[in-house]
């Protein structure tokens, strides 16, 4: 699932990547952020789609939003050893990125750590399961 507010080189970089790896379901017509955001992350909590990718000035908007669907935990990532943590240590679902402040190639890889990192760490389920419980 992949959401933005905005096209630019960026985006456009993302979505190339994510066509190649993942079966992906783009959230069209640039909505505003809070409402595919909304709908990326209801889509990831009812299982649905297995991950979201947004993406929208900073990326802090759509972190913040898709977190206040209930199942839902996004993560903002701004390099790659960020976004593949969130999901080793927090059981990241939704993964958000700056479409402005990111080179185009650090976005991807920011994706593909993110998608790359398919279970959490051991370690951490009993932490991951605190922040399921909230």
């Amino acid at each position: 699932m992949f959401g933005a507010d905005d096209e630019n080189d960026c985006t456009r970089a993302v979505l190339e990547h994510l066509g190649k790896v993942a079966d992906l379901r783009v959230i069209d017509g640039l909505p505003a952020w809070p409402d595919f955001s909304r709908e990326a992350g209801r889509a990831v909590a009812s299982g649905e789609a297995d991950f979201g990718v947004l993406m929208c000035w900073t990326g802090t908007g759509t972190s913040i939003a898709a977190n206040k669907v209930p199942g839902v935990r996004a993560a903002l990532a701004w390099e790659p050893w960020i976004a593949r943590n969130a999901r080793l240590w927090n059981d990241a679902n939704v993964l958000a990125l700056s479409l402005k402040r990111l080179a185009p190639d650090v976005a991807v890889e920011c994706v593909t750590a993110f998608l790359e990192t398919e279970h959490e760490d051991p370690e951490e389920t009993a932490t991951i399961d605190l922040i399921r419980d909230l």
